[in-house]
């Protein structure tokens, strides 16, 4: 008799609003862990999250340029990319990770997910932040974790809104403790 896999989704930034909508009515989906991510309700967008708490400096450090299927990418300015986004790795990592980004539709930015009920609502989840994201303020994920019953939050003194790559560690532990707990 084969084991069930444990599918345990992990979004990070926008990816949590992926992660939500993903995981609304879907039985395989039995964990979330957000990091550093949006945790919305139906409605929410990405930008209405960001602005809910002060904090976020992204709105200044935006370049935005056109798509030809209609309205704008946004992309963070080369010289705002390592303060903004990885203040907390070193200059040569956050030239690669400016020089390599992948932009985010202004639509993304400013949609909600469709799903009537998110994800986090119905699957237990974890979240792991930077007490120093420029991003998504510390306030706003704080927020968006006791609204979601996390089972488990870790926020990282010091930490930016790359946690994944300045402190991976702490990342592991939270999805490890998302294993953990489905495997029981």
């Amino acid at each position: 008799m084969s084991e069930q896999p444990v599918i345990v989704l992990v979004g990070h930034s926008y990816g949590g609003m992926v992660i939500t909508e993903a995981a609304a009515g879907n039985p395989a989906v039995q964990a979330l862990v957000y990091v550093a991510a949006f945790a919305p309700e139906p409605g929410e967008s990405a930008f209405l999250l960001s602005g809910k708490f002060e904090g976020s400096t992204l709105g200044g450090a935006l370049e935005a340029y056109p798509v030809a299927s209609g309205g704008n990418e946004f992309r963070i300015a080369a010289d705002k990319f390592h303060h903004q986004f990885c203040a907390d790795v070193d200059a040569g990592e956050a030239a690669l990770m400016a020089a390599t980004q992948r932009p985010v539709t202004e639509r993304a930015l400013t949609d909600g997910p469709a799903a009537s009920e998110p994800g986090w609502r119905t699957k237990p989840s974890w979240f792991v932040h930077g007490e120093r994201d420029l991003n998504i303020p510390a306030a706003a994920l704080r927020f968006m974790a006791e609204r979601a019953g996390s089972r488990g939050t870790r926020e990282v003194a010091g930490a930016s809104h790359a946690i994944a790559a300045s402190q991976p560690d702490a990342v592991a532990a939270a999805v490890l403790d998302a294993v953990g707990h489905v495997r029981g």
